[in-house]
């Protein structure tokens, strides 16, 4: 089994830490620290506080995802998906929920409104050039490999 990688985290709520819920879950579930609940009318956003701090480490993102559940339930989902933490980032971690569902969504204390993911990732330099190679697909994008 892969090792887990260490992030130091403050935690402002009365919620516990995030965890892995199974052996192979991606992510882990993020929850509302709110002090009342919280009405996201239908098209409304909302930005909702999770108490949490991190530190990420050089070279790492976290990705803030949507719940399937939510999103398939009751058209609740993170609106600039995936959002990302820098790892020099050290304010608390937000969500920016939408209801895209047909009925108000009541957020309470404590659910899971979005799941995060850490990845690695690689620094990029561009490089200017006045031609790319070319490819067998070359520049045909959207749908261009036929359907599906």
């Amino acid at each position: 089994m892969k090792p887990s990688l260490e992030i130091l985290t403050i935690c402002d709520s009365d919620l516990r830490l995030p965890k892995h819920e199974t052996e192979f879950s991606a992510g882990v579930d993020l929850r509302a620290n709110i002090s009342q609940p919280m009405v996201l009318e239908r098209f409304e956003r909302g930005l909702i506080p999770t108490g949490l701090k991190l530190q990420i480490p050089e070279g790492y993102e976290a990705q803030v995802r949507p719940r399937s559940g939510l999103a398939f339930k009751h058209g609740i989902t993170v609106l600039n998906s995936p959002g990302t933490i820098d790892s020099d980032y050290r304010g608390e971690i937000k969500v920016l929920l939408i209801n895209l569902g047909s009925e108000p969504f009541t957020i309470e204390h404590g659910d899971r409104i979005a799941q995060m993911v850490v990845a690695n990732y690689e620094k990029i330099k561009l490089k200017k050039v006045e031609v790319l190679p070319k490819t067998e697909r070359g520049s045909g994008g959207y749908g261009s490999t036929g359907k599906g």
